[in-house]
Parts: structure tokens; sequence; C-alpha cells
């Protein structure tokens, strides 16, 4: 084979490796840079009673960011601060509600569990499922904190301290394995990155925009239901 052509080989394979990089690295960066500034937002509601759809997508995107050398201080601070925001709302809703709205959302076959670990062991049945992934559930023990009238510095402080537990973990595990997340995303995204790139921002942005709307609405019923029995009482 004539030099030439092995020059032009090998030529050719650096540009298409080159091209491969740009390629991922250009979508990694996309993907990032929604999520360094959405994950305050993404976390609100993962942290909410009306979560995403997808569960834990907020230690996913952790991993990631971490993976990708970004700021491990502002990836823990935002996605705490979103968390502790999205428990404090819940926590007014099941306050506002009272034990009624507890217990036409929490299943009947946990409500009572729920109950009593919330009587019994007030601060950890809010840390424990705060900082445990799916499928531990988290919605039902921050109603229950505020329906059954736990004291509101005592909760945001115990909630705000687990999950900030649970998002130093998934940082942490972004910075140990980082190379092999990254290696295994860019295999998985060589091919479809722009449409895993739209489905992806496609289900947070609607998912988010449901449960903010599914927020509102109830707390602005609870708020009406709560103004209808003080006329009441009154």
């Amino acid at each position: 084979m004539p030099i030439r052509t092995v020059n032009l080989a090998i030529t050719l394979l650096k540009e298409a490796a080159a091209a491969h990089g740009r390629h991922s690295s250009k979508f990694l960066h996309l993907l990032i840079s929604f999520g360094i500034f959405g994950i305050f937002f993404i976390s609100i509601i993962d942290s909410s009673f009306v979560p995403l759809p997808i569960p834990g997508v907020t230690d996913i995107m952790l991993v990631l960011f971490a993976a990708r050398k970004e700021n491990i201080l502002l990836l823990v601070l935002l996605s705490t601060a979103g968390s502790a925001v999205g428990g404090y709302l819940s926590y007014q809703v099941g306050q506002s509600g009272g034990m009624a709205f507890l217990e036409k959302h929490v299943p009947a076959r946990i409500f009572k569990r729920v109950c009593d670990w919330m009587e019994h062991h007030a601060i950890l049945s809010v840390a424990l499922p705060a900082i445990l992934p799916p499928p531990m559930p988290l919605s039902p023990f921050v109603l229950a904190a505020g329906a059954l009238k736990m004291s509101r510095s005592k909760f945001m402080i115990t909630f705000t301290i687990s999950r900030a537990i649970r998002h130093i973990i998934a940082v942490s595990l972004g910075v140990i394995y980082g190379r092999q997340v990254l290696r295994l995303w860019n295999v998985f995204s060589q091919k479809w990155a722009t449409t895993i790139l739209i489905v992806i921002w496609s289900v947070i942005l609607v998912s988010c925009a449901i449960a903010f709307w599914k927020l509102y609405k109830t707390s602005r019923s609870v708020g009406i239901n709560t103004s209808r029995l003080g006329r009441i009482d009154a």
C-alpha cells in the first residue's frame, strides 16, 4: 500500500475521532448548560408531593454534572436549595389541608404507618425518606409532617440537611466514577444525541409545568377550604 494512502487513511480516522469527540462533548455541554441552571427548579418538584415521573432525576443529573467536573459546591447548593423549597411547599400544603388532605393523598395501606412513625419518630420519619433513593416514598412523610403539626423549623432543618447529604453522595459518585459514567453516556448518546436531548428536556419541562400547576391548584383549593372553615367557626 503506498505511503500516501496510509497517511490519508490515518488522517481520516483522526478527523472522524475528533468529530465524534466534538459531537459528544457538544451534546453533554448543552445538557449540562441547561441542567446547572434548571436543577434548582427540577429539585423543587423532585422534593415535593408532586414528584417528577422519572424517579431520582435530580440524582442522575448530579452524577452526570459532577462527572463533567462542574462546580461541585454550586451543584450541591442549587439542588439542596431547590429541595428545601419543594419540601417547604409540601409541608405548608399538608399543614393547611390537615389530616383530611393527608388521608386523601396517601394510600390507605401506608396512611396509619406514616402517622405512627411521624408521632413516635418525627425526625427519622423525615430524614430517612429524604436521604434514601426510590422506591422509598417521600411525599407521604412530608405531608404528614405538616398535617400533624411538626415544628416548621425542626422539619426544615432535618429535611434540608438530609437532602444535602443525599446530594453530596450523588455528586461524590459522579466524581469517583466520572470516567465510567461519561464513557457509557457517550456510547449511549453517540447515535441518538439530538433525540435523547429533545426527549429528556421535553419530559422534564412538561413534568415541571404540570407539577407546578398541580401545586398551584392544590394550594389554592386548600386555601379556599381553610377560609370556609374559618367562616363557619366564626
